[in-house]
């Protein structure tokens, strides 16, 4: 039986211990025929500062300008949009670094690809087992963030992640976190039918606003850099302190 999506009104279901928060008492989280995860902070955490660092040392190789990512909001972000914010924030217009974002795409991915020894990944709780169990109900499993897509794939490498996942969404084309994951839920489809329920699974507001403009149920998980108070103020319709919560709550 396909999950459908209650509309929000309360959370009515709260496991006080493992903190996994279900806004319907029927909703099964595991019951979607697709699921879209975000990568940093939801998958996992990539530590060391390469991904950050790429931004201004390609735009520095590709243009010899100085940007910084000091006032930019990282979390939840896009890759895309951030590198558009920072150089707003440096006084160049659009229609000077345009031209160049492709290149500058390209050098980031070569700078981390270059600096991959340097990364520390750590996958966060219940990643795996949680994987597992979906894909043992047969369920369809993307990625869908706002890495570039050559950045966002090698961390999922890193973290010995990639063989559960065959298609992804990502910035590169979108620097709109909506329009991305409209177009990785129509991906999802195509791989899982038309008429697949699609679930976004992220740890900021930002993943519960880009699920809800179109239209689809989002798990919000507090592992990145919200707490799951605040993830809740956004009305996913689960929250969860961890997958693991989320797992170990339907047992």
């Amino acid at each position: 039986m396909k999950a459908s999506t209650p509309a929000y009104t309360e959370p009515l279901l709260i496991d006080t211990e493992k903190r996994a928060v279900l806004s319907h008492p029927d909703l099964q989280w595991d019951a979607f025929d697709a699921y879209l995860f975000d990568i940093d902070g939801t998958l996992l955490r990539a530590q060391g500062g390469v991904h950050n660092d790429a931004f201004p040392e390609s735009v520095r190789q590709v243009m010899a300008k100085e940007i910084s990512l000091d006032r930019v909001l990282l979390h939840g972000n896009t890759d895309t949009r951030i590198l558009a914010q920072a150089f707003e924030h440096a006084g160049i217009e659009r229609s000077v670094w345009e031209p160049y974002k492709e290149a500058i795409y390209e050098r980031m991915w070569t700078i981390v690809d270059e600096r991959r020894k340097q990364i520390e990944i750590i996958v966060m709780p219940g990643v795996r087992a949680s994987l597992d169990h979906l894909q043992k109900k047969r369920r369809t499993l993307g990625v869908a963030t706002g890495n570039l897509e050559l950045i966002g794939w090698l961390k999922v490498e890193l973290a010995g992640l990639r063989d559960y996942f065959n298609f992804g969404g990502f910035s590169d084309k979108f620097e709109d976190r909506g329009a991305l994951i409209g177009a990785a839920a129509v991906a999802a489809r195509q791989h899982s039918g038309e008429s697949s329920t699609v679930c976004v699974v992220g740890d900021t507001p930002a993943d519960i606003a880009a699920a809800r403009s179109n239209g689809l149920p989002v798990i919000a998980v507090s592992t990145g850099s919200y707490s799951l108070d605040e993830l809740l103020e956004h009305k996913p319709d689960i929250g969860t302190t961890s997958m693991l919560a989320l797992l170990e709550s339907t047992y």
